[in-house]
């Protein structure tokens, strides 16, 4: 029962860290929801089917060194070394353009741990259902379309670790672009 305690401590407070991280950060949605919900889903989508518990603390602060000023030291001071390292496997190099980064997410995919493959494809789980459901103002269908057929190319090499997860992106997948193609 202590170690169950413990890491349902240590895992509010990577939720509390995160949230104070993104705390002025919005969705890109028209609703402009906050961005923690974002991170509590993937958490919430990771603890669901079955994710090991660093998988599931590197999912709620998976964006906090690619979208704020924390840093790889303080992840690894606050949460341990294995979570900082899927926290960095899961982060893109905000330094390269975005096309760039695109292709490195879908070249790369394969090579990333078990359980940083886990994280990004939960990240696109949630990504997915917000294209759906409250897309970014200012993206057109076309965009939209672009970005789920973009996400199917990354999790095509994030499969095959956890097949809960797996299934659940394929359905997600499946339902983004049959409502996309009944919008177009």
């Amino acid at each position: 029962m202590e170690a169950q305690t413990d890491t349902l401590a240590t895992i509010l407070r990577a939720a509390h860290f995160a949230a104070r991280a993104h705390a002025a950060q919005r969705r890109k949605g028209e609703a402009g929801e906050p961005y923690v919900n974002h991170l509590l889903e993937v958490a919430d989508l990771l603890a669901t089917h079955g994710a090991p518990p660093e998988a599931i603390l590197a999912g709620l602060l998976h964006d906090t060194i690619e979208d704020t000023d924390v840093t790889e030291a303080e992840l690894t001071a606050e949460f341990g070394a294995a979570v900082a390292a899927i926290v960095l496997e899961a982060t893109d190099d905000k330094s390269l353009p975005k096309e760039i980064r695109k292709a490195h997410q879908v070249r790369n995919a394969p090579d990333k741990s078990p359980e940083a493959k886990q994280v990004k494809l939960a990240d696109k789980i949630s990504n997915l259902r917000a294209i759906v459901a409250a897309p970014p103002a200012g993206w057109n269908h076309a965009r939209r379309v672009e970005y789920v057929g973009w996400a199917g190319r990354v999790a095509a090499g994030l499969t095959g670790v956890n097949p809960a997860l797996d299934a659940l992106f394929e359905t997600t997948y499946r339902e983004a672009m049959t409502r996309l193609a009944a919008e177009g």
